[in-house]
C-alpha cells in the first residue's frame, strides 16, 4: 500500500489538499484448515493476510457521496437520502449495502463524501475480497460518523449487506476474519456461536504462498449444496443413536469409529469422517501452533487436502497439480486447498530461501499440466481492520 501514491490519485480525482484525507485498511484472509465443516458445528481457523484493501475518504460540504476505485473503471454518485433505493450490479453495491444496514443499527451515513478504494485483492480467487470492501467501508463510516465501533457487530453488519443487499448467501467466516485479525496470529472461530480465540501463529522464517489455479469454480454451488444434504442424512441417521447429537463435529474420532457402521452407504461415511477428522486437525492445528510446531502444523495441512480430496470430493485436478508440486519443494511443510472447492487457492507453507524456487517451479510445473497460468501470493498474518497510523 503507497499511501503517497493513493493520495495523488485522490487529489487527482475530487481536487483540493491531502490535509483532510484519512485513510483506513481491511485485509483479505485465508483459512488455514478447516474446510466444509462450519456448517456441521465445527471450527475453523482463519487469518488476516498482510495485503488487502485501502479507502481513502474526505468530508464533503454536500449530500454527494462520491465513489472511485483504481482497479474498476465504474465510478457513481450516490444522494445520501437515496442510499440503497436502487442497486446497479456493480461493486459500489458492496460498500452501499453496508451503509444500509449502518442505519438500519443507528448509525446511518449522514453527510457526504468523497471515497477512493484501492483493492491488492484478486476478484474471485478466494480471498475475500468482498469482505474485506465491507468492512473496511463499515470501519470507515462508524469512525468518521462517531459510531460506537465493536468488531464482531462489524462483521456481522458486513455479512447482512453482503446476504440481504448483494444478495449472496455468505457465511461469517471472511467478515469476521477481516475484523478481528491479528498480526502473527490466526483466528479459531466456531461460525453459529461466534465463540473465538487468537492462536498464535510465528511463522518465524516460512511464509504463507497463495496460489492462485485461476480455475473457474463452476461447480461449488451443486456440489455444495448436495454435500450439505448427504451431511444431513448422516446426522439424522446418527441421531437414532446418540439422540443429544446436533452436530457431525460434535463426534469425536474414536466415536465415529464405533458409530460409522449404521451409516451404511460408503459415500455417508465418507463424508462424515472428512468433517469430524477434519475437526480434529483443526483443533490438534491450535496445539500445535500454540506450541510453535510448524511441522506438525504442515502435517495436518497435508491431510486436509488429502481428506478433501478423497473423502469429501471437493477438489479438481487443477488444485491437486498446485498442491502436489508444492509438495515437491524441500521447504514446503505443508499444502491444502483453501476455500469451497472446485479451484479457487491453495495455500502453502514454505520456508523462505525456498519462495523463489516455489514460485518458479511450481508455476512453471502447473502451466505445463494445467495449461493455465497460476498466480502466487507470498504474505505474512497480519492486523485485522484499522485506520491507517502514517506508517507504511
Amino acid at each position: 500500500m503507497n499511501v503517497q501514491d493513493l493520495t495523488a490519485s485522490f487529489i487527482n480525482q475530487y481536487g483540493n489538499s491531502s490535509s483532510d484525507i484519512r485513510v483506513f485498511y481491511a485485509p483479505g484472509r485465508v483459512n488455514l484448515i478447516g474446510e466444509h465443516i462450519d456448517y456441521n458445528g465445527g471450527y475453523v481457523l482463519p487469518a488476516a493476510l498482510e495485503f488487502g484493501t485501502t479507502l481513502l475518504i474526505r468530508e464533503r460540504n454536500d449530500d454527494e457521496i462520491h465513489f472511485f476505485s483504481t482497479n474498476i473503471p465504474y465510478t457513481a454518485t450516490v444522494k445520501v437520502g437515496e442510499i440503497g433505493a436502487s442497486k446497479t450490479d456493480e461493486w459500489i453495491d458492496y460498500p452501499v449495502g453496508v451503509m444500509v444496514e449502518l442505519k438500519k443499527a443507528g448509525t446511518p451515513v449522514t453527510r457526504g463524501y468523497d471515497l477512493l478504494f484501492h483493492g491488492e485483492i484478486p476478484n474471485g480467487a478466494g480471498l475475500s475480497s468482498s469482505a474485506s470492501l465491507e468492512v473496511l467501508t463499515g470501519f470507515a463510516l462508524l469512525t468518521m460518523e462517531g459510531g460506537k465501533i465493536d468488531t464482531v457487530e462489524l462483521s456481522l453488519l458486513s455479512q447482512r449487506a453482503e446476504n440481504q443487499y448483494v444478495g449472496v448467501n455468505s457465511g461469517i467466516m471472511d467478515q469476521f476474519a477481516v475484523a478481528n485479525g491479528a498480526k502473527d496470529h490466526a483466528i479459531l472461530l466456531m461460525c453459529d456461536t461466534l465463540e473465538y480465540k487468537h492462536v498464535p501463529f510465528q511463522t518465524g522464517s516460512y511464509k504463507l504462498i497463495i496460489g492462485n489455479t485461476n480455475k473457474r469454480r463452476g461447480l461449488v454451488d451443486s456440489a455444495y449444496n448436495e454435500r450439505r444434504e448427504q451431511c444431513d442424512r448422516s446426522l439424522s441417521i446418527l441421531k437414532e443413536h446418540v439422540p443429544s447429537l446436533e452436530y457431525l463435529a460434535e463426534l469425536k474420532p474414536e466415536q465415529y469409529e464405533e458409530l460409522e457402521v449404521h451409516l451404511g452407504e460408503q459415500v455417508l461415511k465418507n463424508r462424515t469422517r472428512h468433517v469430524v477428522e477434519e475437526n480434529a486437525r483443526v483443533l490438534a492445528s491450535v496445539e500445535a501452533l500454540s506450541a510453535n510446531d510448524l511441522t506438525t502444523f504442515g502435517q495436518l495441512m497435508n491431510a486436509s487436502h488429502d481428506s478433501l480430496r478423497d473423502l469429501y470430493e471437493v477438489s479438481c485436478s487443477e488444485l491437486d497439480v498446485m498442491v502436489e508440486e508444492a509438495r515437491k519443494i524441500p521447504g514446503t511443510l505443508g499444502a491444502r486447498m483453501t476455500g469451497a472447492g472446485f479451484g479457487g487457492c491453495t495455500v502453502s507453507l514454505v520456508h523462505e530461501d525456498d519462495v523463489e524456487r516455489f514460485v518458479k517451479e511450481v508455476g512453471a510445473a502447473y502451466k505445463e499440466r494445467t495449461g493455465l497460468e497460476g498466480e502466487f501470493y507470498v504474505c505474512g498474518v497480519g492486523d485485522g481492520v484499522k485506520e491507517w497510523d502514517g506508517e507504511e
